[in-house]
This record gives C-alpha cells, sequence and structure tokens, in this order.
C-alpha cells in the first residue's frame, strides 16, 4: 500500500506542475511589439499585424517608436507601452495624415 499512496501522490505532483507550467506564463501577459519589425510607422497594415495574434487581458502593447495622440490619452515617450485591460480597443497616429494612410489598429482582447 505504500508503494500505491507514492506513485499516486507522485502522478498528481506530475499533473500539478503540468497544469502550472501551462497557466502561470500566461497570467502575468505577453509583450507585442507593434508592427513587430517595422514599428509604429505609416503605410504599415496594422490590422493584418494583428492577424494571428490572440491579445489577453494584461498583455502589453509595446510602441518603440511613437509619435501619437489618442482620443483618450497621448503617448510620445517614443517608447511606450499599455497594459490590455479591456477589448475593443483602437490605436490611432494622430500625426499628419498617418491615420488615413493605416497607422492605426483595432485589437480585440480575451479574458
Amino acid at each position: 500500500m505504500g508503494v500505491e499512496a507514492y506513485n499516486y501522490s507522485t502522478v498528481i505532483m506530475f499533473y500539478l506542475f503540468i497544469i502550472t507550467s501551462f497557466i502561470v506564463p500566461h497570467a502575468k501577459g505577453e509583450n507585442y511589439i507593434v508592427g513587430d519589425s517595422y514599428g509604429w510607422i505609416d503605410f504599415v497594415d496594422f490590422n493584418n499585424w494583428c492577424d494571428g495574434k490572440e491579445f489577453h487581458v494584461g498583455d502589453v502593447l509595446v510602441y518603440e517608436s511613437c509619435m501619437k495622440d489618442s482620443y483618450m490619452k497621448r503617448f510620445t515617450s517614443g517608447n511606450d507601452s499599455i497594459i490590455l485591460e479591456k477589448g475593443g480597443a483602437w490605436f490611432i497616429c494622430g500625426v499628419d495624415d498617418h491615420c488615413e494612410n493605416g497607422q492605426k489598429l483595432h485589437i480585440n482582447v480575451t479574458p
């Protein structure tokens, strides 16, 4: 009986370790560099950049080059990070006609 109890607790600990290893990395969120190697510039299809990415609450959008006005807040440091707290967010560039030339993106954030 002692061996069976040991094996059972070992199996339980193994499964708890596996489950925890999948949950913990996602709990703190991931950083996404907006535009990847192109950065935050006009004439980049940012909606295409969003394709294939799944954003979650707690994820962070990192702007490595940012000269932007936003309806809710202005970011001008050129090295901005935004924590995603809810979905349906739009991000646009307010410089000249950058927004009209495609420097905008809309993301959906899943819990």
